[in-house]
């Protein structure tokens, strides 16, 4: 065993060097170079523990052992012998004092004398032999218990150096792990992006040339154009080759593989011209003239020769320009003139990217920084708290559960912008004034760069689970404020709120001047409910008024606000900050108001028109489909209201677009008596999308992709070109 077992340590180490050898071939890769040194390290003190194992086990069974078998029972099989011997003496004797004559007096006396000496010394013997028998016995189960026993011990001791050692790194050992799911996402999403590109590729039209063309004549390498063009030679068989080309400090050059030295075709571009050239055999070439020589080039496609020419003639005209205008130089250095001959959705492109949303993030105060621990340059941020966060505090939010925090990655995920509003309108400071407001009176430390991550996880679960540093009294002056300027009753609303009727009066205008654009037959159902869709709004409307006693006793209470009505307040208010303070004071979220039919914070966010303020309530937990006394939900004041980003946003998480109100409507009916038809389009193709996904079964799509690319386009005008969709205001600005 001990032979045996060094001979598996031996094995283990060599393994050990292998994973050793694979982090330093993995040396550019942080996270997989410290991981594995980190591991080898722990596995080669198992092995250490494992070699004192087989000394302990060698000292206490095979040394105490043998010592017991040469020593102790080499004695008892001495003593074994010379019991046996006297053994035979004294059988002699008995056989010869029987054989001895009666008459032969001499001889019996001398036979009788020799056996009783035998007798004598047998019995003598035989006591030893017993007692040689009995310590054997006896130190055989000590010796044997006792090696046994320290062997036992020895085991214990090496799985309690296993144990302590592993318990060490266990935290390190979770926190990969929960990188490492963040990894498998990554790569799914990744995995799931090439399939749609493999797809996407397979049904392009490749019979045109797609190649990215550009031209910078401000590149910070000089290059303001590179890429491979067939160059005919100046022998006399006027063969082609293919060379890199490159413009580049006012020179047309090219090289024959990458390491060569660039070969001049045009020393100086100010000395040539360049022209199309129809009038040889190959298709898309062009030529380069200069006083001295010419060179006849070829591009693989139209858009290559153009981009070409253009990029030349660019490049001569910019090295007539003087070189002492120092001023115009540096403009085009803070604003690059890049020409291109594709389509501009380059920007669009880079806005989307997680760059964009990792620099449009960081510049909210307090965000350059992790909010919990401090560690600069943070990548990650929990979407319904509005921060950034570090990656081992991310993991921390991670494990708190995502209906306290939601953790995404500001580089490696896509962001909506309702998102990127949200999170701009937060921040750490805000959120740390809330969540860390009674820190330093309770005496307790932040968490710093070199902090445990015990010590950090502790920090946040108290912080954001346990709420332990936020102040008691969440009630603050402009809330009360805010409550009176809310007052449906109070002079400075009857100042700045639209009369009901000229409400009522501007929607069946907008609805008259859409109805008359529309097909005759949406016209005459339009028409014919237009009455019925004034009567049902002042009818049901929450925004009418219930009493002017019950009104002043909810708004006008001198006492502080609950954090349910805070958090009530805050969604009309379109006002984030107060918000998150609401919900951390206690806020439900659903919380119902009794005085005003039974309507949530989600809906009076709608009655508030803002849709970063929806965004915020959805992301922590804002059911979509909790419905008013008058059974009107979300989406049912969205489309009462005209807000078509809300509708396109509640379709996405789910609203029930068949629930009726009262009066039996569903949104589609109401968005059709109020002839709107981003609305309509939009009800008609959510509902249409449900009946396919209801057709396709269990694992059907998730949806049409038509859909889901019209609901982003909405979602995305919503947020960036609001006034696009405010066809009431653009039908009021025509009018005018």
């Amino acid at each position: 065993m001990i032979d045996t077992g060094k001979a598996f340590c031996t094995a283990n180490k060599q393994f050990m060097n292998g994973i050793r050898d694979l982090a330093l071939y993995s040396c550019k890769d942080a996270l997989v170079e410290t991981s594995l040194t980190k591991f080898s390290d722990t596995l080669q003190e198992m092995i250490n523990y494992h070699n004192i194992l087989f000394d302990q086990t060698q000292r206490s069974i095979k040394a105490q052992l043998q010592t017991f078998v040469k020593e102790d029972i080499r004695k008892f099989k001495d003593a074994k012998k010379q019991f046996e011997k006297v053994s035979e003496e004294k059988e002699n004797a008995l056989v010869k004092n029987a054989q001895v004559q009666r008459n032969k007096q001499h001889e019996v006396e001398e036979a009788t004398n020799i056996l009783t000496a035998t007798r004598k010394c047998f019995r003598h013997i035989a006591l030893d032999y017993v007692l040689q028998i009995n310590v054997l016995q006896s130190k055989r189960r000590a010796e044997i218990l006792k090696s046994m026993l320290s062997f036992m011990y020895a085991h214990l001791a090496f799985f309690h150096q296993g144990y302590d050692l592993f318990s060490e790194l266990e935290p390190y050992m979770k926190d990969l792990g929960a990188q490492l799911d963040q990894l498998a996402v990554d790569a799914a999403k990744e995995k799931r992006d090439m399939e749609q590109k493999h797809s996407t590729i397979q049904q392009k039209d490749y019979s045109s040339d797609d190649t990215k063309l550009e031209y910078n004549v401000d590149a910070a390498n000089g290059i303001v154009m590179e890429g491979y063009l067939f160059k005919r030679a100046s022998n006399a068989f006027k063969t082609w080759n293919r060379r890199w080309f490159s413009i580049q400090n006012n020179q047309l050059v090219y090289q024959k593989k990458f390491k060569d030295n660039p070969t001049v075709v045009v020393e100086d571009l100010r000395l040539c011209t360049v022209k199309h050239c129809e009038d040889i055999e190959r298709r898309f070439c062009f030529e380069v003239v200069s006083p001295t020589k010419s060179c006849m080039l070829q591009a693989d496609s139209e858009k290559l020769r153009q981009a070409w020419i253009k990029a030349v003639q660019t490049s001569i005209a910019t090295a007539y320009r003087e070189k002492g205008d120092e001023s115009e130089k540096q403009e085009k250095k803070s604003s690059p003139s890049t020409g291109s001959l594709e389509s501009g959705s380059e920007t669009k492109e880079k806005l989307l990217k997680g760059e964009s949303a990792l620099q449009r993030v960081q510049c909210i105060p307090g965000n350059a920084a992790c909010c919990d621990c401090g560690l600069a340059d943070p990548r990650w941020a929990s979407i319904n708290l509005g921060i950034t966060l570090c990656i081992e505090c991310s993991g921390i939010h991670r494990s708190l559960g995502v209906h306290f925090s939601k953790v995404r990655s500001l580089t490696l995920d896509s962001w909506e912008p309702e998102l990127l509003k949200l999170m701009c309108e937060l921040g750490n400071d805000v959120i740390n004034r809330i969540y860390e407001a009674k820190l330093e009176k309770v005496g307790v430390k932040k968490p710093q760069l070199g902090s445990q991550r015990q010590e950090k996880e502790a920090y946040i679960r108290a912080k954001y689970v346990e709420r332990k540093f936020v102040e008691k009294q969440y009630a603050s002056v402009s809330l009360l404020e805010s409550g009176t300027k809310f007052l449906p009753q109070s002079q400075e609303e009857k100042r700045h709120s639209v009369p009901e009727k000229s409400l009522l009066a501007g929607e069946q205008d907008v609805a008259s001047q859409k109805v008359r654009s529309s097909d005759s037959g949406i016209q005459q159902s339009a028409g014919d409910s237009r009455e019925h869709l004034a009567s049902t709004i002042s009818a049901n409307s929450l925004y009418e008024p219930e009493g002017d006693k019950q009104e002043f006793s909810v708004f006008c209470d001198s006492k502080q606000p609950s954090p349910g009505l805070q958090l009530y307040r805050a969604a009309f208010e379109k006002n984030l900050p107060d918000m998150a303070e609401a919900l951390a004071h206690g806020a439900e979220v659903n919380w119902v108001n009794v005085e005003e039919n039974r309507a949530t914070p989600l809906i009076q966010a709608v009655r508030g028109g803002s849709l970063v303020t929806c965004e915020f309530l959805l992301q922590n937990g804002a059911n979509v489909n909790i419905r008013d006394m008058k059974g009107r939900g979300p989406l049912h004041h969205a489309t009462v209201l005209g807000h078509t980003g809300q509708v396109c946003l509640f379709l996405k998480r789910g609203a029930n677009q068949h629930a009726t109100d009262e009066d039996g409507k569903d949104p589609l009916s109401i968005a059709v008596e109020a002839a709107n038809a981003d609305i309509v389009t939009l009800l008609r193709l959510a509902r249409m999308n449900e009946e396919m996904r209801e057709s396709e079964g269990l694992y059907g799509q998730p949806g049409d992709e038509l859909y889901q690319d019209i609901f982003r386009d909405f979602s995305q005008m919503a947020s960036n070109n609001p006034e696009k969709l405010n066809r009431f205001q653009q039908s009021d600005s025509q009018k005018s």
